[in-house]
């Protein structure tokens, strides 16, 4: 059986991520994954880069910002692969994100099939309609489509 190696060279990851060389480097330059640099400066990433690269994607998928993302990543072991536990750990600080994400996705599905679909386009019965701007004291955006606790009702 041959052994793994530890490290992968930036087109090893590319190739098994499926995430295209400029992204690893931008990944990179933000701080969420990191390379170490061979005798002739290539880059080589632990094997654990990719799940971190994984767990960009996944986020990066259900809207999460690079930020977010950075943030989480920053509480996850550097020197070693994270564990179940910090997976985790990671997760469950995010459930309470997702769920607020996942309420606002449904809301302005039913909302826009409901005005879509009807066809009537009456800004009389309209759920989503704000002729006197009355939605103006609930910030800026569509506060209507906004997840509750963001100015949505």
């Amino acid at each position: 059986m041959t052994k793994l190696a530890d490290h992968l060279s930036i087109g090893q990851v590319s190739e098994r991520s499926g995430v295209p060389h400029t992204a690893l480097r931008f990944y990179e330059e933000r701080g969420l994954i990191h390379a170490e640099r061979s005798a002739g400066n290539q880059r080589r990433y632990p094997r654990a880069v990719l799940r971190r690269i994984a767990f960009i994607r996944s986020a990066q998928r259900v809207g999460l910002t690079l930020e977010q993302i950075s943030d989480a990543l920053a509480t996850l072991p550097r020197d070693h692969a994270p564990t179940k536990a910090d997976w985790t750990r990671l997760s469950r600080n995010w459930r309470d994100e997702l769920d607020l994400r996942i309420d606002a996705l449904q809301r302005l599905r039913d909302r826009l099939t409901g005005c879509i679909g009807c066809g009537c386009l009456s800004l009389r019965t309209c759920t989503l309609n704000n002729s006197e701007d009355e939605m103006a004291g609930f910030g800026p955006g569509a506060p209507l489509l906004s997840p509750v606790g963001e100015g949505g009702r």
